[in-house]
């Protein structure tokens, strides 16, 4: 795992759910100014790239998901690594 992102997966569920292409979900990410391709939708989903906060807002209002649902992973991602709470 390239660990850029910890809510990639999160994304792919979502978008599956709602049978969206990641080309699709890139074409409303650019009707809404957010300059983005396909690739880099499935770069996002496997962790090889990372999500900006204006990103994260407009993919999980095109997903329809609230934000913290797709950081519910990010404890058990946490743990996994290693990494200890502050």
């Amino acid at each position: 795992m390239h660990n850029k992102n910890i809510i990639g997966p999160r994304i792919r569920t979502a978008r599956k759910r709602l049978d969206l292409s990641q080309q699709k979900l890139a074409a409303r990410l650019q009707i809404q100014g957010i300059r983005i391709d396909r690739s880099a939708i499935a770069k996002i989903e496997t962790g090889r790239r990372p999500v900006s906060d204006i990103e994260i807002i407009s993919i999980a209002g095109i997903l329809g998901v609230e934000i913290p649902w797709l950081f519910e992973d990010s404890e058990k991602w946490m743990l996994e690594k290693g990494a200890s709470r502050r």
